[in-house]
């Protein structure tokens, strides 16, 4: 159903004290019951506090505030449930994957066991849960020891205490579904369908052999065609999507200013028989009003929970109303020790990696990109897997780019334990580059090169650019007012301060992620006499090893025309 607009009212979100302080709203009548669901997306396996910006909030007034912490967020999620008689906890996917060492040396093994501990109940798929395939997924749902490493703690992993569903992603020539399309939860004889949907477009941004097999289709037409069959087979009147989809705001966290992206035209193109919508996958927080109908995300990395209060109708079964309001994850409340055993668990067991040191920076090295999409974090990761790739027998790459969603955290000067300020970890390292790649060398010819450049902004990623990173020594210029497919001048496109001869061919390192055409970038497909590399995270480690003290290289590689 639609909701009225002035039935969607927001809340006055919690900024320094938990949840018990709030009071508990009680139905006052017979015919109305009185639901909370509590939601979370994109938590990429972030059990410690998140450091830098990645662990911090932006306030209305202006700061910020540090937030995010699985013992925190463990003990808002209590807090915020004390009293209510009915409550769910759920999530709009990537709770795993492109994590922190603590959690993707254990295959997120631990990511899945913290959120059996704080009750989560179901959460949609995400694309980064085929980082490690399918089959890998399952094992998350079903349990079981990892195939190669075993189990690695000495226990046996029982797997996930909750749902995941997906509706959308279904096995090649079959009409079933990977995982469970939905599931059905009763609250006093009231039935609530909980959707789950994954990235329509994670085949283009996940390793294709993750993905092979399987068929992912468009979101909104799933809903409305399960929408349907729930209402007529079981009866089913108020509906929730888990959507990993997201969009971009430019407000502050319970804001939603100027929303956009694909989570718009998802929303109107589904039936307005849908109450709500809990998104995900752009990492960004909103709490927005589309279609009539609350679209919400809360960010990333447990920084934020989403709280609703439903009221559902025993008169038609359908929801009544919906409050909804961003609750920033503190770090001023008690840690839940259930959470710190877990931690220090899985501490103890990869304390010697986690602690040993690589190197020293001299500053912050980000990964925040300028106006022409060059980031210096982005330069050093290019650079390192060049003098990788390089050498003979090792690919004698001349050339090596990144994909900038490939580098998941900044590199921060002050200390984030004990090592001391300036000094880089092997997981400070692994944080940076988490997803272990293996580097490719191929060979592109000088208009297979131009090619590559045009489809940053073109094709798949017209929408969404995405500008590769690169290694010293290469430059070029694009024009952002040129019409898509043709922005790069292939006469300004320089190797070491030479034109690429279109007709000549080059050796180009990209990792097997890109290699594969990840991000939409189809030309690297066509790349010839392929060799195997190091894994991306050792080459990076064995740069900055090399080169300490490493400082933040300038980004002046590529060049935005006026």
């Amino acid at each position: 159903m639609v909701l009225p607009l002035a039935m969607i009212v927001a809340m006055v979100p919690v900024l320094s004290a938990p949840a018990t302080e709030r009071s508990v709203k009680k139905a006052k009548k017979n015919d109305k019951v009185n639901l909370q669901i509590l939601s979370l997306n994109d938590f990429h396996g972030n059990l410690e506090p998140p450091s830098g910006s990645s662990g911090r909030v932006t306030l209305p007034e202006g700061g910020t505030v540090d937030a995010g912490g699985a013992e925190y967020l463990a003990t808002h999620i209590k807090s915020l449930q004390e009293g209510q008689e009915h409550s769910i906890f759920v999530a709009a996917g990537d709770l795993i994957g492109a994590s922190p060492l603590l959690s993707a040396l254990f295959h997120d093994e631990p990511t899945i066991e913290a959120m059996n501990l704080m009750g989560l109940k179901i959460s949609s798929v995400g694309n980064h849960e085929f980082d490690e395939g399918s089959d890998e997924l399952l094992r998350m749902q079903n349990g079981g020891c990892h195939p190669t490493d075993g189990c690695q703690d000495g226990d046996d992993f029982e797997g996930a205490g909750f749902q995941y569903l997906s509706a959308n992603v279904f096995k090649e020539g079959k009409n079933k579904t990977l995982l469970p399309p939905y599931k059905i939860r009763r609250y006093e004889g009231i039935k609530v369908g909980f959707i789950g949907l994954t990235l329509e477009g994670t085949p283009t941004i996940v390793t294709p052999s993750g993905v092979a097999g399987l068929d992912f289709r468009d979101e909104a037409r799933t809903t409305n065609k399960l929408v349907r069959k729930l209402r007529r087979n079981q009866g089913v009147k108020a509906f929730v999507v888990l959507i990993h989809e997201g969009g971009f705001q430019t407000g502050t966290y319970d804001g939603c200013d100027g929303i956009s992206g694909p989570i718009v035209d998802i929303v109107e193109r589904t039936t307005p028989q849908v109450d709500m919508f809990i998104s995900g996958h752009t990492h960004q927080a909103y709490n927005c009003v589309i279609d009539g109908r609350p679209v919400t995300s809360s960010s990333s990395f447990g920084r934020i929970v989403t709280d609703y209060d439903v009221v559902l109708d025993k008169s038609t079964n359908d929801v009544s109303s919906i409050e909804v309001g961003n609750v920033i994850v503190t770090r001023d409340v008690a840690r839940d020790l259930r959470m710190t055993g877990l931690i220090g668990k899985y501490a103890r067991l990869s304390e010697e990696l986690r602690n040993e040191v690589v190197g020293q920076i001299t500053e912050d090295i980000v990964r925040a990109q300028n106006t022409a999409g060059e980031s210096p974090l982005g330069d050093l990761i290019a650079d390192a897997q060049l003098e990788a790739t390089a050498p003979e027998g090792f690919g004698e790459a001349v050339v090596a780019f990144m994909n900038p969603g490939g580098i998941r955290a900044d590199l921060v000067y002050e200390q984030s334990g004990s090592e001391g300020d300036g000094t880089v970890t092997y997981e400070e390292a692994f944080t940076v580059q988490p997803f272990s790649n293996t580097m490719t060398v191929m060979t592109l010819t000088g208009a297979q090169i131009e090619t590559l450049l045009e489809q940053q902004w073109s094709g798949g990623n017209e929408a969404s650019p995405k500008v590769l990173q690169v290694s010293d020594g290469f430059t070029y210029s694009w024009d952002a007012l040129a019409a898509s497919g043709d922005r790069v001048d292939p006469a300004n496109i320089l190797l070491n301060g030479v034109a690429i001869d279109p007709a000549a061919s080059y050796r180009v390192a990209v990792n097997n992620f890109l290699a594969d055409g990840g991000d939409n970038f189809v030309v690297l497909r066509e790349g010839t006499d392929r060799l195997g590399g190091d894994v991306d995270i050792d080459a990076f480690v064995d740069y900055i090893r090399a080169h300490s003290p490493v400082s933040s290289p300038v980004p002046d590689r590529i060049l935005l025309e006026p």
